[in-house]
């Protein structure tokens, strides 16, 4: 059976939705909610507050019907009265410069990003760098007078050999490629191209860019400047066997006049995110010590200026810090972390004392409901985030003076327009008597008592977290009525690093137990049609959705995305080659092959009855594309109904970047259930 996203299925599954019972006439104001708005929709990203206060610069990303993608222009918000104006038609990483009269950003210019900044006395715009290496991380020096950012580095390919001399004007073969690096090959960009990611400076009126760093390594962000401006302080894997480290990253500072490096943490572990305190006198950092386990909290270190004697803020807390500022006068850190499957906001004294500010934060995707959001902070403390909740997607906020502002909008036109599904928690109880957090939704117009078929989806990870946020795939199922069930079982991060840690070297096995419960208490608060229960995930959510039907046969149909079915090729062909070996299992492939075997859901296919798609991206580099055929193989071998979809271009982590295919990948899933689906009784 040969399939793709097809354009059939979208149709069919738009006639489905139109003929649901519940569904609300496409006359009415409160018409449903359909793939085609996903060109409507628009989310803030990264808010920047000006040192003032006063103003907001930020990111809003909206999708481009004509290109299909997700374009990024830049905004001002006046924080007294909310009133927003244009600031760049296209760009990202905006960043104020000290006194607030300039802004830096990045926007593209030609084939590749350049770094302009703009003054915002004249409206006048110029850009600074002419280089080809697409800068990130922008940092201006606090004396104003220079930026620094991270840009990568063009390399020569590695050769063995040569062909023979090409006679001129013949139109021979591409050369060979040769691979010899450890990790060759990102989800996303794909395979590893020569070069590596180092610091420049550059004057902020322009000028030549000057390199700091150098070697086989790849210096990342975010930068932080010291008071003085003379020193940068970055976090990097370095050293002679820098190519077999996993996570052992550390915090440098690096001279900016001479180019001496100093290495400021030396722990196993990653050390990552440095922020100098604003009086010079501390370093602020993320890390943890490495102990090999599948999750650990991230935790907020504080040392002295060269990182000596450190002390984490937050290992009482039992969070995982997301990000971390000083607060201008330098007795506190506002740092954001995830909560019970909610990001948060909170300051954090220096002897750790934790006061919570904002609870709302939200942002970063549009498909699934996982957890996300920026933040940045002014001088006079008040903070810019982007928050939202499960009807509308992120929108720029602030908190001051002890409560939280709405600035903007985005999408209050469209979204009051259409009949979005209402979204609650339900109470769930796992096998081991666990409290599990869950939410669900219902179609919109479903009569109260009504029972509906079931969709659970999984979130990936499987060390990440869902929460009551918008997503596009539960509104769409949801419209086409179905009700829509997520969870965050026990693996699940923002429940702390033991519940994080209960399924460390033995996934996937007791979350299983704990979806379950989930279903069944669905069906229990008289929500879900008990004959008519369906399950998805992806990643992480997809290993969970194969190993289900590998367990019981109460679903009528299953859609596992991008999933992985046999750790043994998982971990020899995922991009980061030295992971999974490492932290979810305790030998090597080769040394215990029962062991991985035992806990891939291929070991359960000879038991699978239920019909099974399985959809991946064609550029999936992270559980790649031969992991989904596999299965697909060995369910076609069986007779098992199944049908293989691969999104075309798309990697792991860009699976629904582009609005049309993440439509159609909703609709071929709905499509493939609603094959299953019976008629209400």
């Amino acid at each position: 059976m040969r399939l793709s996203l097809a354009i059939a299925l979208l149709a069919a599954t738009s006639a489905s939705a139109q003929q649901q019972p519940n569904a609300v006439p496409a006359t009415a104001p409160d018409r449903a909610f359909t793939g085609a708005d996903l060109f409507g929709l628009s989310i803030a990203a990264d808010p920047q507050i000006s040192p003032d206060g006063r103003t907001i610069v930020y990111v809003r990303r909206t999708a481009d019907v004509m290109t299909d993608r997700m374009a990024s222009s830049l905004w001002l918000i006046d924080v007294a009265s909310g009133r927003q104006s244009p600031f760049a038609t296209q760009g990202s990483s905006p960043r104020w410069s000290p006194d607030g009269t300039r802004v830096a950003y990045v926007a593209g210019d030609g084939d590749g990003s350049q770094l302009f900044v703009r003054w915002l006395a004249t409206g006048a715009s110029a850009r600074v760098t002419a280089f080809p290496g697409d800068p990130q991380a922008l940092a201006w020096s606090p004396n104003g007078t220079r930026l620094a950012y991270v840009a990568t580095v063009a390399g020569d390919p590695t050769t063995l050999g040569k062909a023979p001399p090409k006679p001129e004007g013949a139109k021979w073969a591409e050369p060979l490629t040769v691979i010899d690096r450890i990790n060759y090959r990102n989800d996303g960009p794909g395979y590893v191209k020569p070069g590596r990611d180092h610091l420049f400076v550059v004057a902020a009126e322009g000028g030549a860019a000057r390199q700091l760093t150098f070697g086989p390594y790849d210096d990342g962000g975010p930068l932080s400047w010291t008071p003085d401006s003379r020193e940068i302080v970055f976090a990097a894997i370095r050293g002679p066997d820098a190519e077999r480290q996993v996570m052992n990253s550390d915090v440098i500072a690096v001279d900016v006049a001479s180019g001496a490096l100093r290495t400021l943490t030396t722990r196993d572990g990653p050390d990552g995110q440095p922020r100098v305190s604003p009086d010079g006198t501390r370093i602020a950092w993320l890390g943890f010590d490495d102990k090999r386990r599948s999750y650990e909290n991230t935790q907020l270190y504080v040392g002295q200026r060269d990182a000596a004697d450190p002390r984490s803020l937050t290992a009482a807390l039992d969070r995982a810090i997301e990000e971390a500022i000083w607060a201008a006068d330098g007795r506190s850190l506002y740092a954001s972390y995830d909560d019970r499957g909610q990001r948060r906001i909170a300051r954090i004294a220096l002897d750790g004392r934790t006061t919570p500010l904002v609870d709302n934060v939200a942002g970063g995707g549009l498909d699934r409901p996982y957890t996300g959001g920026d933040f940045s902070v002014a001088k006079n403390g008040t903070v810019a985030y982007t928050g939202g909740d499960a009807s509308t997607p992120a929108d720029v906020w602030i908190w001051s003076g002890g409560k939280a502002r709405r600035l903007t909008q985005l999408n209050a036109v469209m979204t009051s327009a259409k009949a979005l599904a209402p979204v609650r928690k339900i109470a769930v109880t796992a096998p081991d008597g666990r409290a599990i957090d869950a939410w669900l939704a219902t179609p919109p117009g479903r009569a109260p008592g009504t029972r509906v078929p079931l969709i659970l989806e999984i979130h990936g990870g499987p060390n990440s977290a869902y929460g009551p946020g918008f997503a596009t795939d539960v509104q769409l199922y949801a419209a086409a009525g179905y009700a829509v069930l997520w969870t965050n079982p026990r693996g699940s991060t923002s429940y702390g690093a033991e519940f994080a840690n209960l399924i460390d070297k033995k996934y996937p096995a007791d979350d299983y137990g704990d979806l379950i419960a989930a279903v069944d208490a669905a069906i229990g608060d008289g929500t879900a049609d008990a004959d008519n229960l369906f399950v998805t995930g992806g990643s992480g959510g997809g290993v969970l959705t194969a190993w289900i039907v590998g367990k019981t046969d109460r679903f009528k149909a299953a859609a596992t995305q991008k999933p992985v079915i046999n750790w043994t090729s998982e971990a020899l062909t995922m991009d980061n080659t030295l992971f999974t070996s490492r932290y979810w299992f305790t030998k090597l492939p080769w040394e215990d092959p029962m062991g991985y075997w035992n806990r891939s859901p291929l070991s359960l296919v000879g038991n699978v009855k239920t019909p099974t798609l399985v959809v991946v991206g064609s550029d999936d580099y992270r559980t790649p594309v031969s992991e989904s055929e596999q299965y697909y193989a060995a369910l076609q071998i069986r007779g098992v109904p199944t049908a293989l979809v691969k999104v075309p271009g798309a990697s792991h982590g860009g699976f629904t970047a582009r609005p049309s295919q993440s439509a159609a990948k909703a609709s071929a899933i709905l499509a493939w259930f609603d094959r299953y689906r019976t008629p209400a009784k």
